[in-house]
């Protein structure tokens, strides 16, 4: 029989977009053949936080709405700098301007009271040790309003899926031949593989969970961190 596998083949050339072409590609297989999902997840402590922090001002125009977020906003950014937040780990995710109004009850009708302004950044730390620090620091003195997050991550995890890979890897092929031998083969061969990749939410480890600077105003406990790779792999059974 003929096993036909699909290729994604990358060409560039200088002065022209990258383009990618699919290209089938006939693999021969003898023998009957087996496809095995696998999925391996290691789980590790995280490096990184993120978070979104802010400022939302209101005034009876919008220019000075603008105008007071602006400077309010910019206060908020020098924080985060002089907490030791690098510059490339600061990023402005969305300014919005909208009519604000409240609600008359005695009328049943919307009042018109003004402008209200929004200014969002998201940052990064790259030392959690001071993230309840920082937290602290930009609500305390350094004028934010709103926080969101944090969100924890590995800054390299080139590591760790490389285990969990192996880990799939070394899974796959044990089905595989678990399969082959029950049929009456002896081994098998890897025909195709494909690779899936995601970073799962972080949760807490009773036993080994610690708590970022206990002596910080905002408590947090970073957890563990898990990376799973997901496998299709496609085995030819073999004698």
């Amino acid at each position: 029989m003929k096993y036909i596998a699909m290729m994604s083949l990358a060409t560039a050339m200088i002065g022209i977009s990258p383009a990618v072409h699919a290209a089938n590609v006939q693999i021969t297989a003898q023998n009957p053949v087996v496809e095995i999902s696998v999925s391996e997840q290691v789980d590790s402590a995280p490096d990184t936080a993120t978070f979104s922090t802010g400022v939302e001002t209101k005034a009876p125009t919008a220019t000075q709405a603008l105008r007071d977020n602006s400077q309010q906003a910019k206060r908020v950014i020098d924080k985060l700098k002089e907490l030791g937040i690098a510059e490339k780990d600061i990023q402005t995710t969305g300014i919005n301007l909208h009519a604000d109004y409240e609600y008359d009850r005695e009328n049943s009708t919307n009042r018109f009271v003004g402008y209200r302004v929004s200014n969002q950044v998201q940052a990064t730390v790259r030392d959690i040790d001071n993230l309840g620090t920082i937290l602290d620091a930009l609500v305390s003195s350094g004028g934010a309003t709103n926080l969101s997050g944090p969100n924890f991550s590995i800054d390299d995890d080139s590591a760790v899926k490389k285990l969990a890979r192996e880990r799939a890897l070394a899974n796959g092929k044990a089905q595989a031949e678990s399969y082959a031998k029950a049929a009456g083969y002896s081994g098998v061969r890897v025909l195709s593989i494909s690779e899936g990749i995601s970073n799962n939410s972080p949760y807490p480890v009773p036993e080994a969970a610690r708590m970022v600077k206990a002596d910080a105003s905002v408590p947090v406990a970073p957890g563990q961190v898990g990376t799973t790779v997901n496998l299709n792999i496609t085995y030819e059974m073999t004698r």
